[in-house]
């Protein structure tokens, strides 16, 4: 099955998959209501939560949509490996006056019964992170007619996905906010910008490449698309919409940014590898949940520094943090908090997404045909969906 990317959604945009309630059944919908493509985030949801979730969205919109899910195992940690991680977290938790950490009733969800799930509910599109598929799961998913978009750190994990069979492959850089979806090399190692990731992946690719990772505004899309993107996936960008399901002390913190920063909304040129601390506040760390994620920098953070390198990989961290992160919610700490967020956060825009979406095709639009005239390709729709 070949990959039509303008047969699914009309503009080159799609929203990237939020895990831990950003990502909306009304922000699914409004983005794909607009002509990009609306992405749920289907790794944390159980299987049952997958099909109701597709089923709110398709009440709100009879375009097509994707669901995003996290290629993983489920972890078997011995008694010592949690003890001893619940003591690397107990700076944090002491602060609550607890007595010790709640541990999760589970690590993770089971992969194999979400990806079940997901091809019951049948999306448009099923997008994958942290991992490749096996030729079996891609088979299944194509019989099902869905198509398949893989995410890539490095050239290699790009390759992966196109001897694979995917259909798609989604490059992204360093700048992203969130989880990096490393699974060849060190997590560490993946420190190709957005743009040097794509200039060096684009000549051996034959399947369609979508770009993520300090993509913000209608400039930093019509840069990508000409370097050779067939689309962008933002996901800072949209972390801040009114349909956003995270957090309003997270989502004003992420608004903040933009308020001290001078903000130009121009695409950004900069290049900046490295993995950690940058000048929008953000920087990686493996410390909330034990794979790489960039987000704004906070106490948690600066606490457990030091600790970061040797708590367990995700998902036990993960799941250990997750009555932290829960209770600092409660209480408003986002000091707390995991706040994911891009390099570009500082450039964020509060409003609607059907109204972000129209912003976002306006801008493409006249530096398409303004700025760049005669470098626009001509698989580019831009205009009234």
């Amino acid at each position: 099955m070949s990959f039509k990317l303008q047969g699914i959604c009309p503009h080159p945009i799609i929203q990237g998959p939020m895990a831990g309630g950003a990502s909306t059944p009304d922000l699914v919908a409004a983005v794909s209501n607009a002509g990009g493509l609306g992405s749920l985030a289907g790794g944390m949801l159980s299987p049952v939560a997958i099909i109701e979730h597709a089923e709110l969205i398709r009440q709100r919109t009879d375009r097509p949509f994707a669901i995003n899910l996290f290629v993983q195992d489920t972890p078997t940690p011995s008694e010592q490996e949690i003890a001893s991680a619940s003591e690397l977290l107990k700076p944090i938790w002491s602060e609550f006056g607890w007595d010790k950490l709640p541990l999760p009733a589970r690590w993770c969800e089971d992969f194999e019964a979400q990806l079940q799930a997901l091809i019951i509910a049948r999306p448009a599109v099923a997008s994958f992170t942290f991992g490749i598929l096996q030729p079996s799961h891609l088979r299944c998913l194509h019989e099902a007619g869905i198509a398949v978009i893989g995410t890539a750190t490095n050239v290699q994990e790009a390759l992966a996905w196109q001897s694979l069979g995917a259909d798609a492959v989604c490059l992204s850089g360093t700048e992203a906010g969130g989880h990096r979806g490393t699974f060849i090399g060190a997590q560490e190692d993946a420190t190709l910008t957005t743009m040097e990731l794509l200039v060096q992946a684009k000549p051996h690719l034959r399947i369609a490449t979508i770009v993520a990772g300090n993509i913000m505004a209608g400039a930093d899309i019509a840069a990508a698309l000409t370097a050779g993107a067939d689309a962008v996936q933002m996901g800072t960008a949209f972390l801040v919409t009114h349909e956003s399901g995270i957090h309003p002390a997270y989502k004003q913190k992420l608004l903040d940014v933009g308020k001290s920063t001078t903000v130009n909304m121009s695409v950004n040129t900069s290049v900046n590898t490295s993995p950690n601390k940058t000048a929008d506040a953000t920087r990686q760390t493996r410390a909330f949940t034990g794979r790489m994620a960039r987000g704004l920098d906070n106490r948690f953070m600066q606490i457990m520094q030091d600790a970061a390198a040797q708590v367990p990989a995700y998902p036990i961290q993960n799941a250990l943090t997750a009555s932290i992160r829960a209770h600092a919610g409660k209480i408003n700490d986002t000091g707390l908090m995991s706040l994911w967020g891009g390099q570009g956060v500082h450039r964020a825009r509060g409003m609607p997404a059907a109204e972000l979406m129209r912003v976002l095709l306006e801008e493409l639009h006249a530096e398409m045909n303004t700025k760049m005239p005669a470098a626009m390709p001509a698989r580019v729709k831009v205009g009234s969906s």
